[in-house]
């Protein structure tokens, strides 16, 4: 069931949706998860330049999965702190060993250990192209870590063995859904945004390497 609870501004009453368990901190949906889903679309992306980069190992393949990986971490960092601050006011601590919590916080440590891997090695020819494999190995660890596991585990996040808020939000008001699809849609054009502005920085790079 979705509570409501209104405002008014400038004389006119507003709905305000109020999901259970969550109340109306459930706005929060309007940042927290849209960070999420950018960093997937940044990560499932660098994925596919890399394996165009073995397939053809051209730099900017490889410029662009380099950018689009260094996006989606900035956008899981955002995701992973926006979750913690809401589940400090939601479950009473930022941390709750949640499985989704543990999840997102390896997945982000596995690409974080991407940039470790293309810092160490040395060779400017075999980093790229390690880095492209541990890439593929990388994007499929997001599956059982972020979804596989966690919806098979009691946890406090949505989608876990026991949720009572999952069918909640499901049903959420349409007043609710109006804000969602905008903030998702925003959120992915600043994500494309700050990638452009990456991918130009990493061109740079490379121009100022060949001199």
């Amino acid at each position: 069931m979705i509570l409501m609870s209104w405002v008014i501004v400038g004389g006119l009453v507003y709905p305000i949706p109020d999901l259970p368990v969550l109340n109306e901190s459930a706005r929060n949906l309007f940042f927290h998860v849209p960070m999420w889903y950018v960093m997937l679309i940044c990560f499932f992306t660098s994925t596919v330049y890399a394996v165009l980069y073995l397939n053809n190992p051209k730099e900017h393949y490889d410029a662009i999965s380099l950018s689009l990986i260094k996006v989606g971490l900035l956008f899981g960092v955002m995701g992973l702190t926006t979750g913690m601050l809401w589940a400090s006011g939601t479950w009473g601590s930022p941390w709750n060993n949640d499985p989704k919590q543990v999840g997102s916080a390896l997945t982000l440590l596995t690409y974080a250990a991407y940039l470790v891997l293309r810092n160490t090695v040395r060779d400017k020819n075999k980093a790229p192209k390690l880095a492209a494999v541990y890439n593929v190995f990388a994007l499929a660890l997001i599956i059982p870590l972020l979804y596989i596991i966690p919806s098979r585990l009691e946890g406090l996040h949505p989608g876990s063995v026991e949720d009572d808020v999952l069918a909640a939000m499901k049903g959420q008001a349409s007043s609710f859904k109006a804000v969602s699809l905008p903030a998702f849609l925003g959120w992915v054009m600043l994500g494309l945004w700050i990638f452009d502005i990456r991918y130009r920085i990493e061109k740079l790079i490379m121009k100022r390497n060949e001199i």
